[in-house]
């Protein structure tokens, strides 16, 4: 169900502008509440808001049971894994360094795919963009430097959470998409059980006493100039609007412009994600993770150019194989 009367132009720019911010939100988050407390809240508001709007379109959720199976992957690589790793690499970098993380996720899904989609075609800027990503993840982890480099693991964590969207997004093309009604059907299968994943393990981290916590809800403050209420209202706000209504906005994106163009927003969050964090928060970027960055970004680019290229070509192959 979408909002009518709402150009698609400007819901590409809401999604840029709300998944830029989210690595804003979830630092303020982290002043009172733990990573995981953070990606549960997160998909419990997101999936309240999703599977609403599936009921008030008078939609079902998957029936299958074996594509049930296949969201309970898509539903950990898609949102369980990377939103409690980007909440934990967090609380070891910047919201800027993470959000560039993010960027990663087209290089990772290119490269997945290469190894296990058959019919995919590889193209020459494709290879390139994996070379110019590849590279400027070193840039900005500086081996050379011992003092400017970032924290490696909690960069490392940022990077695995890009990378888990990449596995995500091949399994769901692999596995998932014969299973797809279309809609809000899988994407709110998704949240579903990638909520029962997060309270499970929320629940497990919280009586295994590593929080040192009375209750896994209860929040704690980890700067004293830090608020419990700008914290949880910064996680619902992540989850109900980054990821219950922008779920919503991409299908409409993806409908009205193309799967091309709504997949476009990638290449701007990290830059959304660097101006907030240096202008908001004040943090810092080094110049060589500035550097590093245009490389991630240029690798991304050219992803994207080789995509449609691929595209075409196996637009030009099917056409050929039906005239001929």
């Amino acid at each position: 169900m979408s909002a009518p009367g709402i150009p698609w132009q400007l819901k590409w720019i809401g999604l840029v502008l709300i998944w830029g911010s989210s690595f804003l939100l979830m630092k303020v988050g982290l002043d009172a509440l733990a990573p995981l407390q953070i990606s549960t809240l997160r998909v419990l508001s997101g999936a309240l808001v999703v599977i609403t709007l599936l009921h008030l379109g008078r939609g079902r959720l998957p029936s299958q049971r074996r594509a049930w199976l296949h969201l309970q992957v898509v539903g950990f690589f898609l949102c369980t894994a990377p939103f409690t790793l980007f909440a934990l690499g967090e609380t070891r970098v910047s919201s800027a360094l993470a959000g560039i993380g993010n960027a990663v996720t087209p290089i990772a899904t290119v490269v997945l795919t290469m190894l296990f989609v058959r019919d995919e075609h590889y193209s020459l800027p494709r290879l390139l963009g994996v070379v110019l990503g590849f590279l400027g993840v070193v840039v900005i982890m500086q081996p050379w430097a011992v003092h400017e480099r970032p924290d490696l693991l909690g960069f490392g964590m940022t990077l695995a959470a890009g990378m888990s969207y990449g596995v995500g997004w091949t399994w769901h093309r692999v596995h998932l998409k014969r299973y797809d009604p279309g809609g809000l059907s899988i994407p709110a299968g998704q949240l579903v059980s990638a909520s029962g994943q997060l309270v499970l393990l929320l629940t497990v981290w919280w009586a295994l006493g590593g929080s040192g916590l009375a209750a896994p809800w209860s929040a704690r403050l980890v700067r004293p100039e830090g608020s419990v209420t700008w914290s949880l209202l910064a996680v619902l706000v992540l989850g109900a609007v980054g990821t219950g209504w922008a779920f919503t906005a991409q299908f409409d994106v993806v409908r009205a412009a193309g799967a091309t163009v709504g997949t476009s927003v990638t290449y701007l969050i990290p830059v959304v994600s660097v101006l907030l964090g240096v202008l908001v928060l004040g943090e810092h970027v080094t110049a060589w993770t500035l550097v590093g960055f245009a490389f991630v970004l240029a690798g991304a680019l050219l992803i994207g150019l080789g995509n449609r290229w691929a595209t075409a070509y196996g637009a030009r192959r099917g056409a050929g194989r039906t005239i001929g």
